[in-house]
């Protein structure tokens, strides 16, 4: 029977439909090195493709344990509960970390119900002090930096996506199937599904290193193709914010902000975008923030590293045509 370290923090690493790992699994393994042992738990349907654990191998991953609970091919969050709670009475870990995607937050949710666990949501990042674990929040659009730790039993934590630098190194972990017995717990069934490859040659916004974001500065969705330009030469995701896509500019999946995705890449870049409290919710993380704006008191240049008061029509060009010059 293999023993964990006390130090486990268990990772629920999430897979894609073709049965690799997400994005989101290098941090989540990152955070984990950071305050303990990490322990991965992959949950595929059976008879999946096994290619994932070699992933989470090479990614840090100190321990392995691979599930195919019922019902994986076919019901929503249930059996991913069902896998971490036999997860979490094997290993006993300090902390369970989740990614805080759509799917993860549904999981962390009914496991936290299910164990009496406290759950900590939409972290950016994670500690240890003499008590325990404790998460880092950012709150209230940005303005406040929070702690929070449970007063007992290993909390459960979200980890937002791109929050976490630190990578843990590649170890030569042990691997192992885990037994997962069924709760019965009611689940809504998938009746069918058909993965659809989106081709692009810009980073999916969520998780991205670079975004170029644009707002209602640039007046029209024909100058929001700005955006793109500079997106483009810069390799970096594309968003927006609401009065952009309330606009009909760009479509809703590009929205940042608290009530679209939260990014916390390494260069954010704000064209035309006041910076309204919503906003900066969702970007207020990123590590180096740069605003282009022509109005000097808009919100966003409180927390932009770097500010440009003027017309983005005039700048940005530039900005495009120097960074391209380099690139040749």
């Amino acid at each position: 029977m293999t023993t964990f370290p006390e130090d486990s923090i268990l990772v629920l690493v999430e897979t894609t439909p073709s049965g690799g790992l997400a994005k989101s699994a290098a941090g989540l393994l990152g955070a984990a090195s950071l305050v303990g042992t990490p322990v991965a738990l992959l949950v595929r349907a059976p008879g999946a493709a096994a290619n994932a654990t070699q992933d989470a191998v090479s990614l840090g991953a100190k321990h392995v344990l691979t599930a195919e609970p019922e019902g994986a091919d076919s019901l929503l969050a249930v059996p991913a509960v069902d896998a971490l709670a036999a997860a979490a009475d094997l290993v006993r870990p300090d902390a369970v970390l989740i990614s805080n995607s759509v799917s993860g937050r549904d999981v962390a949710g009914r496991f936290a119900a299910r164990t009496r666990s406290a759950l900590a949501i939409d972290a950016v990042g994670v500690s240890r002090d003499d008590e325990g674990i404790v998460a880092h929040h950012s709150v209230y659009g940005g303005a406040y930096n929070v702690d929070c730790a449970s007063t007992f039993g290993a909390p459960v934590i979200t980890v937002r996506e791109g929050s976490i630098d630190v990578r843990a190194e590649a170890a030569s972990p042990e691997v192992a199937p885990l037994d997962v017995p069924p709760s019965g717990a009611p689940a809504a069934s998938i009746e069918s599904f058909e993965e659809q490859a989106v081709v692009s040659t810009r980073p999916e916004l969520r998780g991205a290193a670079k975004v170029v974001a644009g707002g209602r500065g640039l007046t029209s969705q024909e100058q929001f193709a700005l955006v793109d330009q500079l997106a483009d030469v810069l390799g970096a995701a594309v968003g927006a914010s609401r009065a952009a896509v309330d606009a009909g500019w760009v479509p809703n999946s590009y929205q940042v902000g608290q009530t679209g995705i939260s990014v916390s890449p390494q260069l954010y870049v704000a064209l035309g975008v006041s910076g309204a409290i919503q906003h900066r919710a969702g970007m207020q993380t990123a590590k180096t923030i740069v605003a282009i704006n022509k109005d000097p008191d808009a919100p966003i240049f409180e927390i932009a590293d770097f500010g440009v008061v003027g017309d983005l029509f005039d700048v940005v060009p530039q900005l495009i045509a120097s960074l391209s010059a380099r690139k040749e």
